[in-house]
């Protein structure tokens, strides 16, 4: 089984204060132990970008932070796939060139996890990819919910996160740490 690293949405525009509060503050760094060890195993890495259609977010390319974060950066010889949705698979090639690689499961990380890393992670595992979630790799923010059907209610960054990877682990994914990745 050929597993392939793929880094999502690791940008600057992450560190905007309008997301609210963040759970995991070491996610990049995990993220960054993860990128680390897939290259000094020569092994293939992919990194996504967000760029947003919505002109106020931060990682709308007119806002100025849509870089990749420093230390989970591509290297020139690593694939970089720009998305404007939440799937990484969807307007991209990257499907087609992670079969043209002979990847056959992916190691996700990323941000943030509800969203994109959910997404990406649930329709890899529907695609055919054995999926595993790097789950201290990854992170979420605060949410409130407030429609017609639940009422108002407010959801910690680590409620968010905690129930996000639950839904993903045994159905579309094997959550794990980073140190147990990197163990085996």
């Amino acid at each position: 089984m050929k597993n392939a690293l793929l880094l999502i949405d690791l940008q600057t525009g992450m560190d905007s204060p309008q997301w609210g509060p963040r759970n995991n503050p070491d996610a990049e760094q995990n993220a960054a132990r993860l990128l680390q060890h897939w290259r000094a195993q020569s092994a293939p890495v992919f990194h996504v970008r967000h760029l947003s259609t919505t002109p106020s977010s931060p990682l709308h390319p007119d806002q100025g932070a849509i870089a990749y974060k420093a230390e989970t950066a591509p290297l020139p010889d690593e694939p970089s796939y720009d998305k404007s949705v939440n799937s990484a698979f969807i307007g991209t090639t990257l499907e087609a060139d992670l079969r043209a690689a002979g990847i056959t499961a992916l190691t996700i990380c990323g941000l943030i996890t509800p969203h994109c890393v959910s997404t990406t992670t649930r329709m890899a595992a529907n695609l055919g990819f054995a999926v595993t979630l790097a789950h201290d790799a990854c992170a979420a923010f605060a949410a409130a919910a407030d429609t017609s059907w639940c009422g108002s209610a407010t959801f910690s960054a680590e409620q968010v996160h905690v129930m996000a990877v639950s839904e993903l682990h045994g159905e579309f994914a094997t959550a794990r740490s980073t140190d147990d990745i990197l163990r085996t």
